[in-house]
């Protein structure tokens, strides 16, 4: 429960940012950026996914980092070849961000908090 409430007010912080990607719309030129920096829904889920990885990847031990970084990579690869279809990409996010939560709650029962 103490998790859900950390990750809700680390959210909050980045309220102003909620329709800003992670990446720069502005340089998007793949089919799945475009997409998502012209959705909403899916331009929310992308910042919440990068706030979960960044909070996974400082607060992780440094053997588990190199896991998630290259599970990351995959699933940026998975997630293009969803190309514009925002089910697709929907679908991907939705499971990249449980995969995440997940990692946070072994990390919380783990750690000294």
């Amino acid at each position: 429960m103490r998790l859900s409430i950390a990750v809700a007010l680390v959210s909050l912080g980045f309220a102003g940012a909620a329709h800003a990607a992670s990446f720069d719309c502005a340089k998007a030129r793949r089919a799945d950026e475009k997409a998502i920096c012209a959705d909403r829904t899916l331009n929310d889920k992308d910042v919440r996914m990068a706030l979960l990885y960044d909070i996974n990847k400082r607060t992780m031990g440094m053997g588990a980092r190199g896991a998630l970084m290259d599970g990351q990579q995959a699933w940026l690869n998975d997630r293009a070849g969803c190309k514009a279809n925002r089910m697709c990409l929907a679908r991907a996010y939705d499971r990249r961000l449980g995969e995440l939560e997940r990692s946070m709650e072994r990390i919380y029962r783990a750690g000294p908090f």
